[in-house]
Parts: C-alpha cells; structure tokens; sequence
C-alpha cells in the first residue's frame, strides 16, 4: 500500500501529501467496501499483476489466507495455476490497451478444493478525467464465479438425454420393425 501512496504522491504536484493520502485512503476503502459485500471472490490486483487485495467469498473458496495471496503476483498464487498463457494474455492487455474481457473459462485441480471451473471477468477500475487518473494507479479488478456445479448438471443432463434419446431410438426401431411385419402380414391376409 506504501508504494501506490508514494506513486500518488509523486504523480501530481502542487496538491498537499496530507490531501492526496487522505483522497487515495478513501477511494481505497470505497473501493475495498464495494469488493468486499460482492458474492464472487474477487482479487484487486495493481499495474504489475499483483494482489492488492482480495475479498472474504476469494478467501474461503480457495482456503488461502491473506498472507499467502496479497502482494503475490497472480501467476504465483497457489501452485500457480493461475500461469495460463491465455489468462495472461488477456490479463496484460487491460491496462495498456484499455480492455476487459468477460466469460474466460478456467478449469483446473486446485489445492484443497479440486477440480473447479471457473469463469473470469477483468476490468480496469478508471476514472473520467485525466487529472483522477494521475492520481490514483491503475487497478484491475478480476471477478470469478465458480460454475463448477451447473456444469456437473449440464453434463449429467446431457448424459440423461442422450441415453434417453437412445431408448427413443430404439423403440422407435423396434416398432418400424413390427409395424413392416404386420403390413406383410396383412399383404398375405389380402391375398388370400
């Protein structure tokens, strides 16, 4: 927290330390506070990639604690499972190129949870006006749902229909099959 203080405070002259120390440390808990009532884990991470903070929900689904996650670099959390080329792509491009992106799709064995799905979603936290944003760093946001259940639901459906779908098959054979077995039978009847 020190370094992003020090980054405000050098970014912008003419303003007091005092103001600029006060205006970031409110902007900070506005914005912890905001994080912190969302359901999803969240983690806050700063222009480098590293955790400024995360929320209660990021902590109690990963089992982690905050020593073990803030001022890591995502890629280093856990066993680094977060050091997906793609993740990274995608991650790095949001405070040069002004991006987001929603729906990235993780699966991946986690410690102490297993295997979760996951879908991403990242934005840069920006302000309107240009004089803001020489005050405050640049902050992504990184929010992820575990969708793990709906997709073990999603597959076990799919399972049911197709097996149902084969019994419907099937049947419907099996009766074709009976019902060109009576039209002969009835041809030969006709004959008679």
């Amino acid at each position: 927290m020190k370094i992003i203080k020090k980054e405000v405070s050098e970014s912008v002259s003419g303003i007091g330390n005092d103001i600029l120390e006060r205006l970031w440390e409110e902007s900070w808990t506005y914005i912890k506070t905001v994080v912190d009532v969302v359901h999803e884990p969240v983690l806050i991470l700063d222009k480098n990639l590293c955790v400024m903070a995360a929320n209660e929900s990021f902590y109690r689904m990963f089992q982690v604690e905050a020593k073990d996650t803030e001022k890591k670099n995502i890629y280093d959390l856990g066993n680094g499972q977060w050091n997906i080329p793609e993740l990274r792509k995608l991650l790095e491009d949001i405070l040069p190129q002004n991006t987001f992106f929603k729906g990235f799709e993780v699966s991946h064995k986690f410690p102490h949870i297993g295997e979760k799905i996951m879908i991403l979603n990242a934005r840069q936290i920006h302000t309107r006006e240009e004089t803001a944003s020489k005050l405050f760093p640049p902050i992504i946001l990184l929010a992820m749902e575990d969708v793990t259940d709906m997709m073990d639901v999603a597959k076990t459906l799919a399972f049911h229909t197709n097996q149902y779908q084969t019994k419907i098959n099937e049947r419907t054979l099996k009766l074709e099959n009976h019902i060109l077995k009576l039209e002969k039978e009835i041809n030969v009847l006709k004959k008679k």
